[in-house]
């Protein structure tokens, strides 16, 4: 018979799994506290967070939501990373950590709706950021718009320098006459 808190623990679970973009599965054993309060800040600068979870509640968290293909990985000592917005950022800081402390290991993740091997996310964080794939977009963009406004714009540019010739030529004909 599950208790007030363990029914408590397992809706704010929910709530917070129903929001979120992303879902990592990771395993934290050996991992020091310092070690883990460095992941929960750098995962905090990228809109996520770390929460160590009993894997009976997260089961019954995800049971019969988009999550639910997690549960089955929902083994040993498990850490969640819920990521709220670009999941990209999230799978960078967790490679980035990953770097540091080889003994982190990421089980498997889930990104709008599909489940990612640590491999796969792996990939995901060597993608661009959002930032950066729309500054690619705009300069794809901005590039033949610049060519096409310079040719638009050339037989007017050329006009204008025949015409300063022709002015010069005129100015210099006035003189030699002059003389």
């Amino acid at each position: 018979m599950p208790t007030e808190a363990k029914a408590a623990s397992v809706e704010a679970l929910r709530e917070r799994l129903g929001t979120c973009k992303a879902a990592v599965l990771t395993e934290y054993r050996g991992l020091t506290v310092r070690q883990l309060s460095d992941l929960r800040k750098q995962l905090k600068a990228a809109s996520a967070e770390y929460k160590v979870v009993k894997n009976r509640l997260a089961r019954l968290a995800v049971k019969d939501s988009p999550l639910d293909p997690l549960a089955g990985h929902l083994k040993g000592p498990t850490g969640l990373v819920i990521a709220r917005e670009d999941p990209v950022s999230v799978a960078k800081a967790l490679q980035a950590f990953v770097r540091t402390t080889p003994i982190f290991a990421i089980k498997v993740g889930m990104v709008e709706g599909k489940v990612l091997e640590p491999a796969e996310l792996r990939a995901l964080a060597d993608l661009p950021s959002k930032e950066a794939l729309r500054a690619q977009v705009v300069g794809a963009i901005q590039g033949p718009l610049s060519q096409l406004i310079t040719l638009l714009t050339a037989p007017q540019a050329e006009l204008v320098r025949v015409l300063e010739a022709r002015s010069k030529g005129s100015n210099t004909e006035e003189r030699q006459e002059a003389i």
